[in-house]
């Protein structure tokens, strides 16, 4: 082997690793938006969580990445620790997949139709197809991720074993595989590289690229491969880090699920190979051994402590003490950033919450214009400082979370979110402001005159319902709804302006003070602006989805002028019949 080789065979190493993770970013986004459904619908069942954890990690080639997101999932509060047991059984087999996969490249024929399944030749022809995919259109571009890092992943290792293949006449490196015979090296050989590099089918690879070399026999790789899941928990427990209970807890299954395994198997090993002949284990091992080793190890595992879910969650919840409880904003974990489609989701469910906080502390601030009371008043206080809490925690997330590699659907969610969030954090504001004029009127012992109240009780109710109107479509993200807020927020313009206009009528009348004139014309102003704000949010919902964009100046001219003006005008009408100052 020559230093060619040498620089040949990290080429292909390098090239291995990105072809795995670009190919799982692919997959990730691919998959991403109906994965947490998918998870909360078949994890409550132990067997269909073994096959869902199975099947998601044969699809995304990483069982640590699977960990890493449950560990986000019970973290923020979207799953619980028995849940994600079964599916961490399941993520161990499926990561087996990627190993009969690379197990191609150990193939050597001058049949034609075995040949097509070399990585040599359908390789490039996978990359072309990726290629012509990405520039062809932005939609299939998750796609062609995909495609492009299956073929570097699999060029890598072709690359990787073939450079490598040198090394069997090296004494050196034959003296270095034998010491692996030593189960104890072996395995602790696997969980270190496993360990450095953070992904068990990359580790598996890298083995089965040394066992086409020829030197490697099946006594030296069986303990390696235990020694590979062992290794793959570290990251896992790096992402647990800074987690509350559940998610260390996930961590801790993870990690003693392998360990059990491998004390169990290696005992039987050693057994084996000291009570009877077992001829296999000085037989040389190929691409296809390590496949069908790495199999059988994670599935007898699986069968053998699947009975046992029960006791490894006691075991974990032992080994990890109670501790802090889940925080309202861990629901924003960054560890779902590798998922970013479940981390727009969980914006949206806290943004839900703010939205309907927003919404019952301006309905509570309207009812003291009718019965001051001091505790609800402050009540509208405190949840004025608790909304903006949640405008800076999700806005600040929302703003990671739009760095990462979007696909368009969660790019428009994100661009929705972001536009709609100040919205609902100022329609707080003005129940601050409608509750403090409320409290300046009981502290000086003023009353509006008959006619004020009975158009502020009339501009209150469209205001009220607007707002419900809104708040509801941004929760079910409904355009149909979405699309009766600006009839109504025209009528509540007209009503505010005429309550003005009829209020200076009072005033020059003598029937009305300067003072509560102030008091009046601030209120309007605050309920005029709130229906500003819903007009805002459905036009977010409405325009950002359709068009990419948001255009709410030439939105309000179409509706108003143009497009749909019958559906509209038949709104308007019969908001103006049903909100009346007369």
């Amino acid at each position: 082997m020559t230093i060619y080789n040498a620089f040949s065979m990290l080429g292909g190493l390098a090239m291995f690793l990105f072809g795995m993770s670009l190919m799982s970013e692919g997959l990730r986004r691919r998959t991403g938006r109906r994965l947490k459904s998918i998870l909360e619908n078949l994890a409550n069942n132990p067997l269909k969580g073994v096959l869902l954890g199975a099947t998601v990690t044969a699809i995304i080639q990483s069982s640590s990445v699977v960990t890493v997101m449950l560990v986000g999932f019970v973290n923020s509060g979207i799953m619980q620790l028995n849940q994600t047991i079964s599916i961490i059984m399941g993520a161990n087999i499926g990561t087996t997949f990627t190993a009969w996969i690379l197990s191609l490249t150990g193939i050597e024929s001058s049949n034609f139709w075995i040949s097509l399944l070399m990585p040599s030749t359908f390789s490039p022809l996978i990359a072309f197809a990726g290629i012509i995919m990405l520039f062809a259109s932005r939609k299939k571009k998750d796609t062609a991720t995909i495609f492009l890092g299956f073929a570097v992943l699999m060029f890598g290792m072709d690359t990787m074993s073939g450079s490598i293949k040198g090394l069997a006449n090296v004494p050196e490196f034959v003296s270095l595989i034998t010491l692996f015979s030593n189960p104890v090296f072996g395995v602790l050989a696997g969980a270190i590289v496993t360990a450095i590099i953070q992904s068990s089918s990359a580790s598996v690879g890298i083995l089965q690229a040394v066992a086409n070399t020829g030197v490697l026999t099946y006594g030296s790789a069986i303990p390696i491969i235990m020694g590979q899941n062992i290794g793959t928990c570290i990251t896992a427990i790096i992402a647990s880090f800074g987690a509350n209970k559940g998610a260390k807890r996930v961590a801790a299954v993870h990690f003693l699920f392998n360990v059990i395994g491998t004390l169990v198997f290696l005992t039987i090993y050693l057994l084996a190979i000291n009570i009877f002949n077992l001829v296999f284990v000085s037989q040389f091992v190929t691409a296809w051994g390590i496949a069908i080793c790495h199999s059988i190890f994670n599935i007898l595992t699986t069968l053998i402590l699947f009975p046992f879910i029960q006791q490894l969650e006691k075991l974990a919840c032992r080994l990890v003490q109670d501790g802090k409880e889940l925080e309202e904003f861990e629901m924003l974990d960054d560890r779902l950033m590798g998922t970013p489609s479940i981390a727009v989701e969980q914006c949206r469910r806290l943004m839900s919450k703010m939205a309907s906080l927003s919404r019952d502390s301006f309905l509570r601030s309207l009812e003291q214009l009718n019965i001051y009371d001091e505790k609800q008043a402050y009540e509208v206080f405190d949840t004025e400082e608790e909304i903006d809490k949640y405008e800076d925690k999700i806005g600040s997330y929302l703003v990671k979370v739009s760095m990462s590699n979007l696909s368009r659907a969660d790019s428009r969610e994100v661009s929705k979110l972001l536009h709609m969030i100040g919205d609902f954090e100022r329609i707080s504001d003005h129940a601050v402001n409608i509750a403090e004029a409320a409290q300046e009127m009981n502290d000086k012992n003023i009353n509006f005159s008959e006619a004020a109240q009975k158009e502020t009780v009339v501009i209150s109710a469209a205001v009220t319902e607007i707002l419900i109107i809104a708040v509801d479509a941004f929760i079910s993200n409904d355009k149909s709804l979405a699309v009766k807020v600006e009839p109504l927020e025209q009528v509540v313009d007209l009503l505010c302006a005429e309550a003005k206009k009829r209020h200076i009528q009072r005033l020059q009348a003598g029937i009305c003070t300067i003072e509560l004139g102030f008091i009046l014309s601030d209120i309007l102003t605050n309920l005029e602006r709130v229906a500003d704000h819903c007009s805002n949010i459905a036009i977010s919902i409405i325009e950002i989805d359709n068009h990419d964009a948001l255009e709410a100046h030439q939105y309000v001219r179409d509706v108003r002028s143009g497009a749909g003006s019958e559906d509209y005008n038949n709104l308007y009408r019969g908001y103006r019949d049903k909100f009346n100052l007369t």
